[in-house]
C-alpha cells in the first residue's frame, strides 16, 4: 500500500504534467494566432517550423527539436528541402515528423509545377523557380530534363543522372533516347551546383551544345540549359552559350 507521502508525490506529478499539458496547448494557441495575423511574416525561421511540427506531435515541447533542425540545416527552407536520410538522423525526429516536413516540400513543388502546365516559354521564371524549388539546395549535383510537347507544355520533368557533390555523368545519347520516347519537341536542360557557383564549367557547355546539335538533326529545340544554386541561377541562352 502506498504511504501519505508517496500518494501526494504522485498527485504533485500528475498535477504538474497537466500543467505542462495546458502551458504547451496555450503556447501552441498563441503560435498559431501569431501566424494567422500575417502568415508567418514576421516569425522567426524555428518558430515556423515548430508550429508545423506541431501538427504531427501531440502535447510534446518542440522548441528544441525545431531550433536543433534550424542549427544543423541552416534555415527553414534548408530543413523542408533536406535529404530524408539527413533528417531522419535529427535527435527526435519521427515518422509523423518526417512526414509533414516533406509534405510541405511536396505540396510547394506541386503547387510550382501547375504554374507552369502552360506554355513553359513564356512562363520562364516560373520554370526557374520549379528548378530551384527542386535541386537548387541539394548536397549532390542532380541533372534533370523537361521534355515538351509541340505547345512547349511540360510532358515529363525527369532526373537523368545523379552524382557526387561536384559532379555527375551525362550521356547526351540518354537523353535523347528518353525525348524519343515521349515524343518531345523540345528540351529544357537543368542541374544545380551544390557549390553555390552558377558559372557553366566547360564540360557544361560541352554536354550542352552537343545536345544541341544531336536534338536539332532530329527536329528538336533545346531551349535552355539553367543551372541553380542556393545563391541563384544563370541561363545559357541568356549568356550566348546556347
Amino acid at each position: 500500500m502506498a504511504t501519505k507521502n508517496e500518494a501526494v508525490a504522485k498527485k504533485s506529478t500528475a498535477e504538474k504534467n497537466s500543467t505542462s499539458m495546458l502551458d504547451s496547448a496555450g503556447h501552441r494557441k498563441r503560435l498559431r494566432q501569431r501566424f494567422l495575423r500575417d502568415c508567418g511574416e514576421n516569425m522567426h525561421d524555428y518558430e515556423l517550423l515548430e508550429l508545423m511540427l506541431t501538427f504531427a506531435v501531440p502535447r510534446q515541447n518542440l522548441k528544441p527539436l525545431a531550433k536543433r533542425l534550424i542549427t544543423r540545416f541552416g534555415s527553414f527552407a534548408d530543413v523542408v528541402s533536406a535529404e530524408q536520410q539527413e533528417l531522419e538522423n535529427v535527435e527526435g525526429i519521427a515518422e509523423s515528423s518526417l512526414t509533414i516536413i516533406k509534405l510541405i516540400t511536396a505540396a510547394a513543388e506541386r503547387l510550382l509545377a501547375e504554374e507552369v502546365q502552360t506554355d513553359v516559354v513564356s512562363s520562364w521564371q516560373q520554370i526557374v523557380n520549379l528548378c530551384r524549388a527542386r535541386s537548387a539546395r541539394m548536397q549532390v549535383e542532380q541533372f534533370r530534363v523537361l521534355f515538351l510537347d509541340k505547345r512547349n507544355r511540360i510532358i515529363k520533368d525527369e532526373i537523368i543522372q545523379q552524382g557526387t557533390i561536384d559532379t555527375t555523368a551525362v550521356y547526351p545519347r540518354e537523353i535523347i533516347k528518353r525525348a524519343l520516347n515521349y515524343g518531345a519537341s523540345g528540351m529544357v536542360l537543368a542541374h544545380n551546383h551544390p557549390s553555390g557557383d552558377i558559372t557553366p564549367s566547360i564540360d557544361d557547355i560541352e554536354l550542352t551544345r552537343a545536345i544541341k546539335r544531336i536534338a536539332e538533326d532530329l527536329g528538336m529545340t533545346l531551349h535552355d540549359h539553367i543551372i541553380v544554386s542556393r545563391e541563384g541561377h544563370t541561363s545559357f541562352k541568356s549568356r550566348g552559350l546556347l
